[in-house]
């Protein structure tokens, strides 16, 4: 690892800079959390330099789509995001998960600190289409440090020194904990966004046929469509295509 580079105007001597390497030592669900949020903590290791007062510390994360195995009923649910797996070689690409901040206080050689990452159940977003679609194994996460790095210059003055992006590590995150987790707040039951005219169609539909639920409706339908498709497979290669209504103001519903 690189020590972070000082600012130049009055800079203190490279010896009295702080050299940082980072290590994801493990994940585990944050407790009490009004959302789904997994705990990282990552290990602060100074390798160089003096003591360390305070770190600023931004952490960029992102799923390494590249570094894990597909199995068929994986690569036909990332089809959406990648399309289809033959072009994989071109069309896979690092995801954004998120980014966080943290402030580490003052340590000498080696400290620990916990970056809190809400796991978002919108089915919507990337992230958690990604998420879905791989229930086992683990998922390949990189974790790219920057920030600010204050220190003592010697003569009791403090100084800072920026963290290079070019710091960072990595972490195979269980698939199988982020959706233990997920499905302990939603109670199994992913939440679908719909606009209201559409809540209020299949609402409609599921009262004129007596269907007990929501979720019945639109498993009558599903079940309705993929019966004409078996009998029709000429007449359902061209669907019609409904017109997709605004969704603002949408009702949530599972």
């Amino acid at each position: 690892m690189t020590a972070p580079h000082a600012k130049p105007a009055g800079a203190p001597s490279r010896r009295l800079i702080p050299a940082l390497s980072f290590e994801v030592a493990g994940a585990e669900p944050e407790r009490h959390a009004a959302v789904p949020t997994l705990r990282f903590d990552v290990e602060i290791t100074r390798t160089g330099g003096g003591p360390v007062r305070s770190v600023s510390l931004t952490t960029a994360i992102r799923i390494d789509v590249t570094r894990r195995h597909y199995d068929q009923r994986a690569r036909a649910a990332l089809a959406e995001l990648f399309g289809e797996p033959e072009r994989w070689a071109t069309t896979l690409r690092p995801l954004s998960w998120t980014r966080t901040t943290a402030v580490v206080p003052p340590f000498d050689e080696t400290t620990t600190v916990g970056l809190t990452v809400p796991c978002p159940c919108d089915a919507e977003l990337a992230v958690t289409k990604y998420l879905r679609a791989v229930p086992d194994g683990e998922v390949p996460l990189d974790f790219l440090f920057s920030g600010t790095v204050f220190f003592d210059d010697g003569q009791g003055r403090l100084r800072t020194a920026q963290i290079s992006w070019a710091e960072d590590a990595g972490y195979r995150l269980p698939a199988a904990l982020w959706h233990t987790l997920v499905d302990r707040y939603s109670g199994g039951s992913p939440w679908l966004r719909l606009s209201r005219e559409t809540h209020d169609r299949l609402d409609a539909y599921r009262t004129r046929w007596t269907l007990g639920t929501l979720d019945d409706a639109v498993g009558a339908l599903l079940d309705r469509a993929e019966g004409l498709r078996a009998r029709s497979p000429a007449a359902s290669a061209t669907p019609d295509i409904p017109r997709t209504p605004e969704t603002t103001g949408a009702p949530w519903t599972t």
